[in-house]
């Protein structure tokens, strides 16, 4: 990808901090003794595919590989990591579920465990930053990076709105952070705030950029990178599941002379799920979704609407039926999101009502039916919700509810996935009538924003 002129956020910059050339940096490698050999995780060399063997990682990271049950390389993988591992700049095209995240994690991890600070470090200070556009995927982000650093030293913080502001300060204060992720609005308060410098950081991960767009955060997002070192003095990767001219224009501004790399997915709709369009009035939706909860095959489900209030109504609706569910959409704070994606992967709650943002992010296997309430109003988050279930080899089953309102929005669908999505009436014992019942009582509490005191740059209290 051709470099930019230095006239935009990032290239006017000349805070280069201690980063140096990105590239000569990779020449500098850590010691590190480790009761694990190498020699304890054997995989054959298989004709196409790419081993982890194959490229050079350090035994810490290797051992989590391995703990993960990881072998070969995703197509993502195996294109982005001989580069990124290289020190170059990147520029993805891959949806989600195909690896992406390991593909910059690994490429991160191998960099900061190789070249490791040797001076005094200060609170806040990232080495690396990842940016994402929801608090699932950070969280998500964060969890898998945690499962490949945890035989490293290597520390990683998120900060996400909705959650507590004085617990994250706290951490950060305390504990040295080399892997930050976030979502942009909150990272911005804290570097407005003095308890985040970005001055210093080497890999910057821009992740579902297409997504950041859509959702407004460009804007910050400039804001961030105009404070990281300028784009010759840091690595920059940035994903995205589509290929916009704005994103292009972005990716020539924040990377330099980045590789592009495109991942077409084998299938849009993934083959190992069984799609499902019935026919139905808005009227028979609720009981056609109750109906199918009873029948046995349905272990757990996700479902989706398009707006917060119907996601809300709906929720309640299944509670006063003593259905065991969760909600999540962006009026719920992140602690209790937390607690209801924890309950559901534990199987206490067996329904998960979601809007697509908050929906973005969520990786479980073991789900066994998504439903759409709603068609989405974008065919690709069609594709997304979809994506949900028959993950990990299982099979799994998608079930749209399409009445009058949705007509229009199935024909762009069947354009993206590829194939005709054939409409059909629900078998009749799905639309039986359920009894009504007393509406249990709301609690309507709304967790509110934390104000906090502003920070200043200190050696953290505890190096842990």
């Amino acid at each position: 990808m051709n470099t930019a002129s230095h006239s935009d956020s990032d290239d006017s910059k000349q805070n280069s901090g201690e980063g140096g050339d990105k590239r000569r940096r990779r020449s500098r490698r850590r010691k590190k003794t480790s009761q694990w050999d190498i020699s304890q995780f054997q995989v054959e060399p298989q004709e196409g595919k790419t081993r982890f063997h194959d490229l050079g990682l350090p035994d810490e990271l290797m051992h989590a590989v391995h703990d993960l049950g990881f072998q070969y390389c995703s197509p993502i993988q195996a294109q982005a990591l001989p580069f990124t591992l290289d020190g170059q700049d990147l520029v993805g095209k891959a949806q989600t579920g195909t690896g992406k995240t390991a593909a910059f994690l690994v490429g991160t991890i191998e960099d900061l465990v190789n070249n490791p600070i040797e001076k005094e470090r200060y609170a806040g200070e990232a080495r690396a930053l990842i940016l994402a556009p929801t608090r699932e995927l950070v969280l998500q982000i964060a969890e898998d990076a945690k499962n490949l650093t945890k035989y490293t030293d290597l520390k990683i913080h998120t900060l996400v709105g909705g959650m507590d502001y004085q617990k994250q300060q706290d951490r950060l204060h305390s504990t040295l952070v080399d892997i930050l992720v976030a979502t942009p609005g909150r990272l911005l308060d804290f570097v407005g705030n003095g308890d985040v410098h970005l001055d210093l950081v080497e890999v910057l991960v821009i992740d579902e950029a297409d997504r950041m767009l859509d959702m407004g955060f460009i804007p910050q997002v400039r804001r961030i990178v105009r404070a990281t070192p300028q784009k010759s003095y840091r690595q920059t990767l940035l994903f995205s599941a589509t290929f916009t001219d704005d994103v292009i224009n972005l990716a020539e501004q924040w990377t330099d002379e980045a590789v592009q790399i495109e991942i077409e997915p084998e299938s849009v709709a993934t083959d190992t799920v069984t799609q499902r369009i019935y026919l139905v009035s808005t009227e028979e939706k609720f009981s056609l979704l109750f109906n199918l909860l009873q029948t046995e095959d349905v272990e757990s489900l996700i479902v989706f609407a398009n707006r917060r209030d119907e996601c809300r109504d709906l929720y309640h609706r299944l509670l006063d039926h003593d259905i065991k569910a969760g909600l999540l959409s962006g009026e719920i704070s992140q602690n209790k999101r937390v607690r209801t994606l924890d309950g559901f992967k534990s199987g206490k709650l067996k329904v998960l009502v979601a809007t697509d943002v908050a929906g973005r992010g969520i990786h479980i296997d073991g789900i066994s039916h998504v439903v759409n309430f709603t068609l989405p109003e974008e065919p690709e988050d069609y594709v997304h919700r979809i994506g949900r279930t028959g993950r990990a080899g299982r099979k799994g089953t998608s079930i749209s509810f399409a009445c009058e309102d949705d007509a229009l929005r199935l024909e762009p669908i069947q354009v993206l996935v590829g194939e005709t999505l054939t409409c059909e009436q629900p078998p009749e014992e799905l639309l039986k009538a359920i009894p009504e019942v007393e509406p249990k009582p709301r609690n309507t509490e709304r967790d509110g924003p934390r104000r906090h005191s502003r920070g200043r740059r200190r050696p953290p209290q505890n190096r842990d």
